[in-house]
């Protein structure tokens, strides 16, 4: 009897355990067959050739979805932002960025150079130009991307960053040249029949305004108040409860959120597989510079990224991976890092442990300045479409176009596509045409998605990182701490409502 019943209890010991990790692991497990489901969905639906209308109400669920997530991001960054840097001591807020911004370099640059020597080894585009060179009609120049980088970092008007950053923008003039008759005079073209009027293009440039946040400004804006509000003690006590409590409560609200990601993602990637007409065609006409990107892709973060993590922290990698399987499946589906930022937060913060000041400031600083997927993605594409044009690259423009691109990638807005103007960019300063950039439309739903599943990664392998480095203690104060323990309160207890 005794037997039987150590053998039953055991037995409910696991039916137990079984269900508890199921109720822990239900989103991911949710999400995960999402994935499969909308692939599976989308490729049935495609052979139906579905009109647009079609599609843009297959697509609805998944583009709600994104609404929902972008209306609570710029809430959770301001009130993260400031809390976080309130927190820590001027000097810990310095080094977290030195270490977060070396990173950010080194990943970088890292994107580069596997995407130039996976070049030089599978050498897509060499067999024959599939276009013709054409006269290059961009004329933007490589500084103005660096210029609005800038402006951007000290936005004029902080409510208005919230949904415009600066840009550059161009447009063309179309002036008339005089033909000169001497050295000390003009000869008016309207009033002498024997001279020819001679029209020509001229490129104005001037500083205007784009939709989209300015996230870099809004971060260093936050900095700032953050830091001034945690220099004034227990005067700053009220604006720091405030913002405490807003962040939990924009956390709450997209933790409800998070529960639609299975539809949203099997919406999404559905929709985008249904509108691709032909995927067998596009994949052999482009099949090597798509293996080129993706073998480069899984290398990135399959050795590279873990290597850098295990030596940093020691701590095994694919384990932490597995931890942020849930947000770098988001950014699989919604083709944009930004959107990931709270399931990023909740994988540092609740999974691995990572110091919540540290994870609030690095995340959204990683999101609008680490693109290492897209700078390898640029990188590769450059040489391409250079191959692809009859503008073969020697090793030293191969060496231009890898700096420019690690550079440029910090300028990159966290929106889906975005890469595609910074390779405009970097092409139109080699020289090179840039008509053929439309090539890469065909297979953009693909590469998009899987190097935005890298820029996710690193942005947490960055903030694991640099939380090791600052594990110390990040000027940790007892004011803050009081903070954090009310805010428990606030959000927790019932009666808080009703006071």
């Amino acid at each position: 009897m005794e037997m039987e019943r150590a053998i039953e209890n055991r037995g409910c010991c696991l039916v137990q355990k079984f269900r508890k990790s199921l109720r822990r692991h239900l989103l991911f497990i949710l999400t995960l067959s999402a994935v499969i489901f909308g692939f599976t969905l989308g490729f049935l639906l495609r052979l139906a050739e579905p009109s647009a209308d079609a599609l843009l109400w297959l697509g609805m669920p998944g583009e709600l979805f994104l609404r929902l997530l972008k209306m609570m991001i710029i809430p959770l960054l301001v009130c993260s932002v400031i809390h976080s840097t309130a927190s820590l001591d001027p000097k810990s807020n310095g080094k977290i960025s030195i270490v977060a911004f070396a990173y950010i370099m080194l990943t970088n640059i890292l994107g580069c150079l596997i995407a130039i020597a996976l070049f030089y080894v599978i050498k897509p585009g060499s067999e024959s130009p599939l276009v013709e060179g054409k006269t290059n009609v961009y004329e933007a120049v490589p500084q103005d991307i660096f210029a609005d980088l800038l402006r951007n970092i000290i936005p004029d008007n902080m409510v208005e960053a919230t949904f415009r950053q600066t840009q550059t923008k161009y447009s063309h003039e179309m002036v008339e040249q005089f033909q000169l008759v001497d050295n000390s005079t003009r000869k008016n073209i309207s009033s002498n029949q024997n001279s020819t009027i001679q029209m020509v293009q001229k490129l104005v440039k001037s500083v205007g305004k784009t939709d989209g946040p300015n996230i870099l400004g809004l971060i260093v804006a936050c900095m700032f108040l953050g830091t001034a509000a945690g220099k004034m003690g227990k005067k700053a006590k009220p604006f720091l409860d405030f913002f405490a409590v807003s962040t939990e409560v924009v956390l709450q609200v997209l933790r409800w959120f998070l529960w639609m990601t299975p539809v949203g993602i099997s919406s999404l990637i559905a929709a985008s597989i249904a509108g691709t007409r032909d995927v067998t065609g596009t994949f052999s006409s482009l099949g090597l510079f798509v293996l080129t990107v993706t073998l480069g892709i899984v290398l990135h973060q399959a050795l590279f990224l873990p290597l850098i993590f295990f030596l940093t922290t020691r701590r095994n990698p694919y384990t932490y991976f597995l931890s942020i399987g849930r947000a770098w499946l988001i950014g699989f589906a919604a083709t944009s890092t930004a959107v990931a930022i709270p399931e990023m937060l909740n994988a540092c913060e609740n999974k691995n442990h990572i110091d919540k000041r540290v994870s609030r400031f690095v995340i959204p600083f990683c999101v609008t300045l680490n693109a290492d997927g897209s700078a390898l993605f640029i990188t590769a594409a450059a040489m391409f479409i250079a191959n692809i044009s009859g503008h073969p690259l020697t090793f030293g423009e191969v060496a231009i176009i890898g700096l420019l691109t690690a550079i440029a990638s910090l300028a990159l807005p966290s929106v889906p596509s975005s890469s595609i103007v910074t390779l405009i960019m970097v092409l139109s300063s080699m020289n090179v045409p840039v008509h053929a950039v439309s090539l890469l439309f065909a297979v953009e739903w693909f590469l998009d998605r899987i190097r935005t599943t890298s820029n996710v990664l690193s942005h947490t392998h960055c903030a694991a990182i640099t939380h090791h480095f600052n594990r110390q203690g990040p000027g940790k104060t007892e004011e803050p701490e009081m903070i954090e323990e009310e805010v428990e309160l606030i959000v927790h207890s019932p009666d808080a409502y009703n006071s």
